[in-house]
């Protein structure tokens, strides 16, 4: 599809899409809609029709293939400012493990083009670095993520999540006083009533999934309840941490979806969520962090692991009752062991 607007019009931004290689044989529509989850299937087919700009035609039903690239052009915006201080903490020829801030997406969406991951990557090391994330982190968490640089690469990190081989580990912030060890087996479905990009417990519907949780500290803050868990999950399910926690009665902290109110999130989307919800969410982001990550080198085979600590936003949380007297006992755990 052809676009009367040049690339360079300054009044325009191009969002270019490659589709990576477990992508295989999907609908364009549907791959769009897994690329830019905020937007229903409805509205990508209309983004498509007046936006797309492909050297080959394309439909919202087109089957995609691996290496397919196309972009979608969009009037320029304003984009919200993000962290830059993403950690490099391993690179070689087929890998790169980062360390990511909270508040940084990571693919390009509705409201952030260059203010994303992918972009920052490009203007710190050139087009030339090619690396592509082998899994998801929600903009508002925080921690390692692992690219693939390469298609080979990108496909054996893809077997290692999907057979199991990755080991990850994620730390949380959490409301109530929970039991030193527990588990929520509970499926998990995607869309709810009042958030499209939100999930479910749906017992029928859903599909299999699995968290062990174990307490790492217990402390109070203005006479509540709160603890940091390690967080396994078995499986890897959208927000799975985030639901399964609440599942059990102890919801993130700071998490405007599965937290105090489900409006918490359509207002907040609308730049318009009260004082009075953001003194109940208590921090501004979900407190979640991807602690620990184990897998297989893409190539050698070599088990690696990568640890990264509790960011300053969740650790000054948790630590800021140590002056009042408020802050509980530390639990152990033999899920902690290993940590």
């Amino acid at each position: 599809m052809s676009s009367p607007t040049p690339p360079t019009d300054p009044g325009f931004v191009d969002v270019t899409f490659t589709v990576e290689p477990n992508y295989a044989g999907w609908r364009l529509d549907r791959y769009l809609c897994e690329k830019i989850r905020r937007l229903s299937r409805t509205r990508v087919r209309r983004i498509l029709e007046r936006s797309l700009v492909s050297d080959r035609p394309l439909k919202p039903s087109t089957r995609v293939r691996p290496g397919l690239t196309f972009t979608l052009r969009r009037r320029a915006q304003a984009e919200p400012e993000v962290p830059e201080d993403v950690v490099e903490l391993y690179l070689d020829a087929s890998l790169l493990v980062l360390d990511k801030p909270a508040g940084l997406p990571i693919h390009p969406t509705a409201r952030y083009h260059h203010n994303t991951l992918v972009k920052l990557l490009e203007r710190r090391h050139g087009p030339s670095l090619r690396a592509d994330p082998a899994h998801r982190l929600d903009r508002e968490t925080s921690g390692l993520l692992v690219c693939g640089r390469g298609a080979e690469s990108s496909r054996a990190l893809m077997r290692a999540f999907q057979s199991g081989e990755v080991h990850k580990e994620y730390l949380a912030v959490v409301e109530g006083h929970p039991p030193d060890t527990f588990a929520v087996d509970a499926p998990i479905a995607e869309g709810t009533a009042e958030v499209r990009i939100a999930v479910r417990i749906d017992r029928r519907a859903g599909k299999p999934a699995r968290t062990a949780f174990a307490v790492e500290r217990r402390f109070r803050r203005d006479g509540e309840p709160f603890a940091l868990l390690r967080c396994l999950p078995e499986t890897g399910r959208q927000h799975q941490i985030r639901i399964h926690a609440r599942e059990a009665g102890f919801p993130l902290v700071g998490d405007k979806i599965y937290g105090p109110d489900p409006g918490y999130f359509d207002r907040f989307s609308k730049r318009c969520l009260e004082p009075e919800a953001w003194e109940r969410l208590r921090l501004p982001r979900h407190a979640l962090h991807a602690a620990r990550l184990e897998f297989p080198h893409p190539l050698t085979g070599a088990r690696l692991g990568f640890d990264s600590p509790l960011p300053p936003d969740l650790s000054d949380f948790c630590l800021a009752a140590a002056g009042s007297g408020e802050v509980g006992e530390v639990a152990t755990s033999p899920l902690l062991t290993a940590a």
